[in-house]
């Protein structure tokens, strides 16, 4: 059996990590389309061309390295090269670098695959403008309205950012790709997750990635002299709020599911003094789920649970929707073929939910999609600290290799397994 090589594998995610690596901190500011991200498209670029891969960016900015005949649907390994401001550095880098020895290593075994395989380090996957560029654009996902408008949190428009890298923004509705053009679609990722980890299992086959929806809350009272307004004649905001972060597992426990998460992430208590009551709050409640129900019966839940607190503590309450992304499920089919290939080579492996958004996300219902996981040591991720053993990230990346050998290189290898399930 072909191996893979963890010292080109080290070698290789090292490098890339050099491209926005801060030693003040140890993290590393590599975001989408600033010099080090170009920087680090370029150098994969390179990469390609030594291995003889015919290779281009995209509208969208996604490099693609192809290896194999260019007439027939592609084996896709993707994942991403951005990073979020002081990130580790395995995040996304992993299977783009995996995808890369896979090419080496069907290369040096003179493999000649009857369906090209190809690999992509899509673009702008961790939202520095929203997020997942890289991925909406070839599975239909864009508007031109999303592009003229989006912006980072210093009001740099991705226009403009995409310019300053010699890129035209509305070219990313050009970089479409028909679902024909694409036989297969493989990510590899660190879990960042401690599930993995505590559990000592090798492999993650994630079944689906879950739907997310992001509200922007305000409650509003009535500021008042922290010292003379009795306890129960105030119309205290924050009070509300606590109360409200109070109830979330109730609301998980009645309306949700092991797999549902709610998530208070972000503060701004006005005044914000420290003899203020405070009079208004403003919150973010991210709320996830697996199932399209039982995501709309949290949300109706966090609704009803904020009305009427809102009425216990004398309080305006509103809301506005920022954001609502179904739930996307892997393919059947791809699942079991991992699986397959994990049972052959040894490992242990879970089927699992992933929490966390993907790029294959946009893909599971465009072609099939499927997504694996290695371990994330303690769980941690976007920081300097992440880490995934070098062992760890061997296996993942000969499973990628037998899963990617199989579909590339087998006709049939997906005939005689079950339809996509949608749940």
């Amino acid at each position: 059996m072909a191996q893979v090589d963890i010292e080109r594998i080290e070698r290789d995610i090292t490098a890339v990590s050099r491209f926005g690596f801060n030693e003040a901190d140890g993290g590393v500011y590599r975001q989408a389309f600033t010099p080090e991200d170009m920087a680090a498209r370029a150098w994969l670029r390179e990469q390609f061309e030594s291995l003889g891969m015919t290779h281009e960016m995209d509208g969208a900015g996604n490099v693609i390295g192809r290896y194999g005949p260019a007439d027939m649907p592609a084996v896709v390994i993707a994942s991403h090269l951005d990073s979020v401001p002081a990130s580790g550095m395995f995040d996304g880098v992993l299977g783009v670098i995996a995808g890369l020895e896979v090419v080496r290593t069907l290369k040096e075994n003179g493999v000649e695959p009857a369906f090209p395989v190809e690999v992509i380090a899509t673009s702008e996957e961790e939202g520095r403008f929203g997020g997942m560029l890289g991925a909406q654009a070839p599975s239909g996902h864009l508007t031109r309205e999303w592009l003229d408008s989006a912006a980072d949190e210093h009001g740099l428009m991705l226009r403009d950012a995409m310019a300053a890298v010699g890129l035209d923004h509305l070219k990313a509705l050009h970089a479409y790709r028909r679902p024909e053009t694409i036989r297969a679609f493989l990510e590899l990722h660190v879990e960042q997750g401690p599930v993995l980890d505590t559990e000592k299992i090798t492999i993650g086959i994630v079944e689906g990635i879950s739907g997310v929806f992001k509200w922007k809350v305000r409650l509003i009272g009535k500021a008042d002299h922290a010292g003379t307004a009795p306890m129960d004649m105030r119309a205290d905001a924050l009070m509300g709020m606590v109360d409200f972060a109070h109830e979330i597992p109730r609301i998980i426990d009645e309306e949700g599911t092991d797999k549902s998460r709610v998530t208070i992430g972000h503060v701004a208590c006005k005044p914000g003094f420290p003899h203020t009551v405070p009079g208004e709050v403003d919150f973010t409640i991210v709320g996830r789920d697996l199932d399209h129900d039982k995501m709309k019966a949290l949300a109706e839940a966090c609704e009803r649970v904020l009305s009427a607190i809102a009425r216990k503590h004398k309080l305006h309450f509103e809301y506005e929707q920022m954001s609502w992304l179904e739930p996307a499920y892997c393919d059947r089919a791809i699942m079991d073929l991992i699986e397959d290939q994990t049972r052959k080579l040894g490992y242990s492996y879970k089927i699992m939910p992933s929490g966390a958004g993907h790029d294959v996300q946009f893909f599971c219902e465009h072609t099939r999609a499927g997504l694996f996981f290695v371990p994330s040591v303690k769980g941690v991720s976007h920081a300097p600290d992440e880490w995934t053993h070098w062992s760890d990230i061997e296996r993942g990346t000969q499973l990628l290799y037998e899963c990617v050998t199989e579909l590339a290189c087998n006709e049939a290898a997906l005939s005689d397994r079950s339809e996509v399930e949608r749940a």
